[in-house]
C-alpha cells in the first residue's frame, strides 16, 4: 500500500470520489476542502546549473539510476573550475604562496571586467608583463571555456606563459640592479643579510654566560688546561728517515703527547716503566723486534 500523507488526504478523498469508488463524502470533506493544510515543503533542492555545481562520478550515477533517482535531500556543495585550477597550481608551485601581497582593500568597488577577455584573450602577456598566479588560473580557465581546449591542455599553456614571463621578469629586475649599482646607486640590506646580522646579535647576548660557564669550570679541581709543546720546525729537505734512526740509535725516546700546561704530571707505574723500556739496537731488525716481546713476559 502506497504511502498516505495527512496533508494530502483530501486529495486523495476527492480522486476517489471522482472516480466513483467511494459513493459519499466523509463528513469532515467539505471543511477540509474549504481550509485545507499547509502543504509540507519541498524535498528535492531547485536545479541548479553547472557553473558552481560538483560533477557527478560514475558511482554516484549508477548509484541514483539503482536507487530510482531518489537521494537524502542535503546542501549540495557549491564548487568552482577556478578552485580546482589554482588548488594543482600552488602544488606545482608552492613558493608562490610565500611571496608578498597587500590584503588592505583600498577600494570596495569590484573591479571591472579586462578589456582583454574571452575569445580575444589568447596569450597571458596581453594582460600583464608580470603575471601573477591568480591572472594564470584565469586564463587558464578563459582557454578551457572560450578556445574549447580541454583543461589539461589549456592548464599547461597557462604555466608554461606564466614561467616564461616571470624569468623574463627577474632577469630585467636583476640588470636594472646592477646598472642603478654601476651608476652609484646604494641599496639596503636584504631579507638575508638582516636575518645574519640577527643572529649575531643573539649570539652576542650569549657570549657573557658562556665565558661565566667557562671561568667557573676551569676553577673545578679536576679541570686541565691541554697545551702542545713547541714542536722543532721542519726539516729543508727529506732525510729518509735518518734523523730519526739517529735519535733511536742513541735511545731517544719520542714523544707524542701533550704536557699539561702548569707543571703538571702524571707518574707513570715503575712497572709500566721497565716494560716500556726501548730494546737494544741490533743489526737484525727481525731481533729488535722480538726481544722486546721476550722481555716483557720475563717480566
Amino acid at each position: 500500500m502506497p504511502r498516505r500523507f495527512a496533508s494530502q488526504v483530501h486529495v486523495t478523498v476527492s480522486r476517489l470520489l471522482r472516480s466513483r469508488f467511494i459513493e459519499q463524502p466523509p463528513a469532515w470533506f467539505d471543511a477540509v476542502m474549504q481550509y485545507p493544510p499547509i502543504p509540507t515543503p519541498a524535498r528535492a533542492p531547485p536545479n541548479r546549473t553547472l557553473f558552481d555545481s560538483k560533477e557527478r562520478t560514475n558511482q554516484q550515477k549508477k548509484s541514483a539510476a539503482k536507487h530510482g533517482g531518489w537521494h537524502r535531500p542535503e546542501a549540495q556543495e557549491v564548487t568552482y573550475l577556478e578552485d580546482r585550477v589554482r588548488r594543482q597550481f600552488f602544488k606545482d608551485h608552492p613558493f608562490e604562496a610565500f611571496r608578498s601581497r597587500t590584503l588592505v582593500e583600498s577600494n570596495v568597488e569590484l573591479e571591472d571586467t579586462h578589456a582583454v577577455s574571452g575569445e580575444n584573450w589568447s596569450r597571458l602577456e596581453q594582460r600583464t608583463r608580470n603575471p601573477s598566479p591568480e591572472d594564470a588560473v584565469k586564463f587558464a580557465v578563459n582557454l578551457h571555456q572560450h578556445h574549447d581546449q580541454p583543461l589539461a591542455i589549456a592548464y599547461k599553456a597557462a604555466v608554461t606563459q606564466f614561467r616564461a614571463l616571470r624569468s623574463e621578469h627577474q632577469i630585467a629586475n636583476a640588470f636594472a640592479a646592477q646598472e642603478a649599482e654601476f651608476y652609484g646607486a646604494q641599496f639596503g640590506p636584504r631579507e638575508v643579510e638582516l636575518g645574519f646580522e640577527q643572529e649575531r646579535e643573539a649570539i652576542k647576548s650569549f657570549l657573557p654566560t658562556v665565558q661565566a660557564a667557562a671561568r667557573h669550570s676551569n676553577k673545578l679541581p679536576w679541570a686541565a688546561v691541554w697545551s702542545m709543546p713547541g714542536a722543532p720546525p721542519p726539516p729543508e729537505q727529506w732525510t729518509r728517515g735518518e734523523e730519526y734512526m739517529q735519535k733511536l740509535e742513541k735511545g731517544v725516546r719520542p714523544s707524542y703527547s701533550p704536557d699539561l700546561a702548569g707543571g703538571s704530571s702524571f707518574e707513570t707505574p715503575p712497572a709500566i716503566e721497565q716494560a716500556a723500556e726501548p730494546a737494544a739496537v741490533t743489526a737484525d731488525p727481525v731481533q729488535a723486534v722480538v726481544e722486546p716481546v721476550v722481555q716483557t713476559q720475563t717480566v
